[in-house]
């Protein structure tokens, strides 16, 4: 995989390239990725160009409502379950179906392999869990398939607790906590080494699953509430408890996550996201932040664009001050260190 600044390859915290292949490519999803130029903001060659050397690849199902807006997608009764598995074929197949250039990776030296060899570094995430059942028995089926990551939540409630939800501007208390069934599933990972994934949790959630869980705390595509009041950015106390435990966040590139007026409006400057990474690196330290960005899911700022723009916010933050060593923490080693710690491989 040829980057547009070999030093600086990108292991990124959080995409829904798998929901865009579902709902737009569904019938050769692979041969659209591999050799298409993608209406959305990631394809295989633009990830060359960009830099883009892995990350988390999120199974996602969105609400009923939303798949009943695209036509490939009206005919087929809506279910959790089918969808979940439905995208994590699709990862598979674009794993099987690229000649070696992309693989399904279960632990940071699969990931470290692929980033010397050039190979796309896939990490099966699922973002919220409502596809998985009281009794989690679907859990060690998809952790053999390559699952690494789960996020028992995304906005709305299921069985597991409350996602956080709410307008702008507003608190990430949005709700009840974990049910009895999320605390399970929270034990559950921690028995099985997968990471939870805290950006979509209220904060109640929050606070329980920092009670139970003995790993890091991860919000892989999480902002500075304090710089952006969305009820999903993370307030100076949640940010502290992720600093205790050794945990991470990656930044989110959502504009309306990053500017201070929570719009989805991309006309931004990069020095709005330099603001955020320099409030995480001032209360988390440096080697606890990363990028998240979540590519595929949210409005970026016009002066990224897509993943081929990834080059221009390094070199924004060159020009702010941050060095080569610094970077290399952001683009790839911080991921690393918590994902080895969490795994334990």
């Amino acid at each position: 995989m040829k980057n547009a600044s070999p030093n600086t390859p990108i292991f990124d915290g959080h995409n829904d390239l798998l929901l865009h292949l579902w709902l737009h490519h569904a019938e050769q999803p692979a041969q659209a990725f591999l050799h298409q130029r993608l209406d959305g903001h990631l394809d295989l060659a633009r990830m060359r160009e960009g830099g883009f050397a892995g990350g988390l690849f999120a199974v996602f199902v969105p609400p009923a409502d939303y798949v009943a807006k695209f036509p490939a997608r009206q005919t087929e009764p809506f279910d959790a379950l089918r969808i979940t598995e439905q995208q994590i074929a699709i990862l598979q197949l674009l794993a099987a179906q690229s000649a070696g250039q992309a693989k399904i990776c279960r632990s940071v030296s699969d990931i470290e392999q692929c980033m010397a060899d050039g190979v796309l570094a896939m990490v099966m995430h699922i973002e919220g869990a409502e596809a998985l059942d009281e009794d989690l028995s679907q859990l060690d089926r998809w952790q053999q398939a390559g699952l690494r990551s789960i996020g028992p939540f995304w906005n709305l409630p299921n069985r597991f607790g409350e996602g956080v939800s709410g307008s702008f501007p507003g608190s990430p208390d949005t709700g009840a906590g974990l049910t009895a069934a999320g605390e399970r599933l929270i034990r559950a990972c921690n028995q099985r080494r997968l990471m939870i994934d805290l950006s979509h949790m209220n904060e109640k959630a929050f606070w329980d699953t920092a009670r139970l869980s003995d790993a890091p705390l991860v919000a892989s595509h999480s902002n500075v509430h304090a710089l952006c009041a969305q009820p999903r950015n993370l307030t100076d106390h949640q940010l502290a408890a992720i600093a205790d435990s050794d945990g991470l966040v990656g930044l989110n590139f959502g504009t309306a996550f990053l500017r201070s007026d929570g719009k989805r409006d991309g006309n931004m400057p990069l020095s709005v996201m330099v603001q955020h990474l320099d409030s995480l690196l001032e209360k988390l330290g440096e080697d606890r932040v990363a990028f998240g960005s979540d590519f595929d899911g949210i409005n970026l700022p016009e002066a990224i664009g897509d993943v081929t723009g990834l080059p221009r916010l390094l070199a924004a933050l060159r020009e702010a001050g941050y060095g080569e060593a610094l970077l290399n923490k952001l683009c790839r080693a911080n991921w690393l260190r918590v994902l080895k710690k969490t795994w334990g491989e």
